[in-house]
């Protein structure tokens, strides 16, 4: 299916130099923070915060709608393939977020690979996620209306905390949202997914990048089969967060995200996955005018609502 020119235009614009990511993550770093500056604060209320991560600081960044209350958070974690993106590059995305869906919205500044390799992002997640779960006077928001939420590495950090809190116990989220998520570890020609060799070369996202990627995240080939490096790999996923996936048409990443819906759906997860029509890899950060991130937003609150609702209908007494 062909993009219309502006959608084209606008895609085109998300992307960057083909550098070699491994030798110069450093430099694709600077080249995102210089195309992604944006002065939100004037009008959109933000506060920083550091939550304690053992030997060091993990920051978070607050967007709460513009009106006084209290809202229910989308606690979230960016995209950037777990080498780049951060907070101040994501601002965008998530004053836009909590716009559009009367949420909270906490962004993580989890540390990046190859500085920090894996699990080290994963962790500084779950110790915010720890933090915000366990102490539901931190933001006056009840535990039930925390919802996890990620695109891209982001959206396999989202998958990847859930599986680590079922494990460890200390808390459960109820629901989590993923954004074309990478959910394996495979994106070579022998991937078992058709979306790596339709969409793996001359779109936003190449499959050799993904590889790159991933080899600069692991610590070694042994994180390739861990379900918290490769959530598609784990062995069990009963009890999992209510989800919704959201995939594009012409994203390397799409079949493995569509997969991981289908193997919660077998394991009696409620689950959603909505494939969006000519989209790439990344589109999610395209203002919330164009029709595949409407469509997105549609999908978000339609889900938001709807579990809402649900609590709302298991807490009311008997009778009502």
């Amino acid at each position: 299916m062909k993009l219309g020119r502006i959608a084209r235009s606008a895609l085109k614009a998300l992307s960057y130099p083909d550098l070699n990511i491994k030798k110069n993550y450093k430099s694709y770093r600077q080249i995102i923070r210089l195309t992604h500056v944006h002065f939100l604060r004037p009008f959109y209320t933000i506060w920083d915060h550091k939550v304690d991560g053992g030997d060091h600081e993990i920051p978070v960044r607050i967007f709460s709608p513009k009106k006084e209350g209290e809202y229910p958070i989308l606690l979230f974690f960016h995209g950037g393939g777990w080498v780049t993106g951060d907070i101040d590059s994501y601002n965008k995305v998530c004053a836009n977020l909590a716009k559009h869906t009367g949420h909270m919205v906490v962004s993580v500044d989890y540390r990046l690979a190859p500085e920090h390799k894996f699990p080290a992002g994963l962790e500084d997640c779950y110790r915010v996620a720890r933090e915000i779960f366990l102490d539901n006077g931190l933001l006056n928001v009840h535990s039930r209306d925390i919802t996890l939420i990620g695109d891209s590495a982001g959206g396999n950090l989202a998958a990847a905390l859930s599986l680590l809190a079922k494990q460890r116990g200390e808390f459960m989220p109820e629901r989590q949202i993923l954004i074309y998520p990478a959910t394996y570890f495979d994106h070579s020609e022998q991937s078992p997914f058709d979306s790596v060799r339709e969409n793996g070369t001359g779109y936003l996202l190449t499959s050799k990048r993904i590889n790159d990627y991933l080899d600069l995240y692991k610590n070694s080939d042994d994180d390739l089969q861990n379900p918290c490096f490769a959530p598609l790999l784990a062995p069990d996923l009963s009890g999992q967060p209510k989800t919704l996936i959201i995939t594009a048409e012409l994203d390397p990443l799409r079949d493995e995200g569509e997969a991981y819906g289908r193997r919660l759906k077998q394991a009696g997860v409620p689950v959603k996955v909505h494939r969006i029509p000519e989209a790439l890899h990344g589109f999610f950060s395209l203002p919330p005018t164009f029709p595949q991130v409407k469509r997105c937003y549609q999908l978000i609150n339609d889900f938001l609502e709807e579990v809402a609702q649900r609590g709302k209908e298991q807490d009311a007494p008997q009778g009502e």
